[in-house]
């Protein structure tokens, strides 16, 4: 099988690493890809939103399967086009999609079907959203409607930062008209965690637990990233929480696509909020998630592409998914500045140095003129490791990152611990 990675980024690196261990899988593919795709696949110049260019590339190369990495093709509708042209591939509809491509969407979605979820209000001007403010308690969250790379939720202290928070988004268009619509939520308090499960829209499959850690200074600190690294299993999953997200989350959300009429074949990645073993639902995102993946796939004991082709093919009940009790831990290693503005280009050495047993993603990597390994984004590599404990699977990280360096090089020292 010819398998085809959209996707640039750490998530992309893991899962065409998992699919690389696949019998069925003889040759990869990858659009645009990275320098450590590279190693193991052939990747090709091109943009993920490119969608007609893809299709095209699809067939002239003669894909079998198409993995879609991120949300915005997605929500463009690439697996649509794919497949009315007779394409296998993962990744849910336009439709399904939605789910995260409009907050106000996904928040209508849980509210009809009985998904627990925050208290909210939809609003569709500044002026309305001023009043809506009223019905709130402080703090107060504000969410961007549109896809806004990561960046459309602010936790807002007082009513002059919504304001101003409001005033960003809705007046000035600071997020490229993602902020046209927002979503006033209350704020939840207990601990943040994901739920990642594979689905077919028949079957849904969660996979094993993992801790994402958001903020950019230890002990959860400073403003959120895309994620600064993971561990898993999840330490802080109470005990009995399974058959509790099972009952309240899974099932209902499982009724809501059939009840929706809606087709969602790949992974459901669900931000949830947990306190006294009560979740309510933060968010849907129909993509693997971002650091998560490296974690969660390298614990995979299944071969990937049964997997996805299953979901694919609306056959995932007959998939027994296996997976090794080994614990994992990812830490990135990002550049200076970042999630703020940060400098590229920076030469990456000791990369070769590392224990044999360390499995590096490229989450941000080019290649210079020289030939050299540089930095070409904000999260640039993702360290994992195995480990019988988790402190194992620290110490293996960490002394991973001491060896690779480059001109800014900064990480977390505490992932797996808050």
């Amino acid at each position: 099988m010819k398998v085809l990675v959209i996707g640039s980024g750490g998530r992309e690196h893991a899962i065409a690493y998992a699919l690389n261990k696949s019998q069925k899988v003889d040759e990869i593919h990858a659009i645009p890809g990275n320098p450590g795709m590279a190693e193991i696949g052939t990747c090709h110049p091109g943009h993920v939103e490119d969608l007609d260019s893809i299709l095209k590339f699809v067939e002239e190369h003669a894909i079998d399967f198409t993995v879609i990495g991120p949300e915005v093709p997605l929500c463009m509708g690439l697996a649509d086009l794919l497949e009315s042209h007779g394409h296998k591939v993962f990744g849910p509809t336009k439709q399904a999609a939605t789910l995260e491509g409009s907050k106000a969407f996904s928040k209508d979605f849980m509210k009809r079907h009985h998904i627990p979820t925050a208290a909210y209000q939809e609003v569709h001007s500044y002026e309305e959203a001023i009043e809506a403010l009223t019905s709130f308690d402080y703090p107060v969250v504000v969410k961007a409607d549109g896809l806004a790379a990561g960046k459309g939720v602010v936790i807002c202290e007082n009513e002059s930062q919504a304001k101003l928070a409001l005033q960003e988004m809705m007046i000035e268009g600071a997020l490229d008209g993602a902020g046209k619509t927002v979503v006033l939520e209350e704020f939840l308090t207990g601990f943040e965690c994901s739920l990642l499960c594979f689905t077919d829209g028949e079957t849904i499959v969660p996979m094993v637990s993992a801790k994402d850690h958001k903020q950019i200074y230890d002990e959860n600190k400073g403003p959120n990233t895309g994620g600064m690294g993971t561990v898993s299993p999840n330490p802080f999953l109470p005990e009995g929480m399974e058959e509790i997200l099972k009952k309240d989350v899974l099932e209902p959300f499982m009724a809501g696509l059939k009840a929706d009429h809606m087709d969602y074949r790949g992974v459901v990645f669900i931000g949830l909020m947990i306190e006294n073993n009560q979740p309510k639902v933060l968010e849907f995102n129909v993509r693997f998630g971002d650091p998560e993946t490296q974690s969660i796939l390298l614990r995979l004991d299944t071969d990937l592409f049964d997997i996805m082709y299953a979901v694919s093919t609306k056959t995932l009940k007959d998939i027994d998914i296996q997976w090794k009790d080994e614990h994992v831990a990812c830490l990135v290693l990002a550049s200076q500045g970042y999630p703020g503005s940060y400098e590229k280009g920076k030469v990456i050495t000791g990369i070769d140095q590392v224990d044999e047993d360390i499995v590096i993603f490229h989450a941000g990597t080019a290649i210079n003129q020289n030939g050299e390994l540089v930095t070409n984004g904000g999260r640039v590599l993702n360290i994992c490791a195995y480990g019988q404990t988790l402190e194992e699977t620290r110490d293996k990280v960490y002394q991973a990152a001491k060896t690779i360096d480059f001109d800014g090089k900064y990480y977390r020292k505490d992932i797996g611990l808050n």
